[in-house]
């Protein structure tokens, strides 16, 4: 596999480009927290655990998994309720896909529509995290189901700069954050225009 920057630390994207499910717990803990912290959390983990088994995480006693997930510095910012969700994907993996991440996108040779809708049915995926994780499979990870681009919307336009999915370096990193930050200060003066 390819090198990535997700993290900006070599060793978690490592991790991130060599271990599917560590790919897809980085981006289940993209939420309130910087993209980078998020994604060098599953480095953390494996550190922790030995290693990022998603059969063991799944069966692990969830008082043990939460006390691995908080040691300083915590995997999330928000330790209880990430754990718990991690968990929750590792549990849907197992019962779905047999413990092999990469089935979500390989088997069966799916579509990009396939794969999204794949996507949004595992816990912690919502329409726009699942949108942007086909994105990044496609831009990053060779992914070529038949209409991943159209199925991943805004995110998965060439030379765009919207999300995780288009970090490759220090300089598309910053601009991914120019292009959140703005996108929340105009959702702000819109709410502000409605009160």
């Amino acid at each position: 596999m390819s090198s990535v920057f997700l993290s900006g630390d070599p060793q978690s994207d490592a991790i991130l480009a060599d271990d599917p499910f560590a790919l897809l717990m980085g981006m289940l803990l993209d939420q309130q927290v910087p993209m980078e912290v998020a994604f060098a959390g599953p480095a953390k983990l494996a550190e922790r655990l030995g290693k990022l088994d998603v059969d063991e995480i799944a069966e692990m006693n969830p008082d043990d998994f939460l006390e691995q997930f908080s040691i300083k510095p915590a995997v999330h910012r928000f330790p209880k309720s990430m754990a718990a969700r991690v968990q929750k994907l590792a549990e849907a993996i197992v019962d779905d896909y047999d413990g092999d991440t990469a089935a979500i996108w390989t088997t069966g040779d799916p579509t990009g529509p396939e794969v999204l809708k794949r996507l949004k049915k595992l816990p912690g995926f919502g329409e726009q995290k699942a949108k942007i994780f086909l994105a990044l499979l496609g831009k990053q990870f060779g992914l070529s189901a038949d209409g991943w681009q159209e199925a991943a919307g805004d995110y998965g336009a060439d030379g765009s700069r919207r999300s995780i999915a288009d970090v490759v370096d220090e300089g598309t990193l910053l601009e991914v954050r120019a292009f959140k930050k703005q996108q929340k200060a105009a959702a702000k003066a819109a709410k502000a225009a409605q009160q």
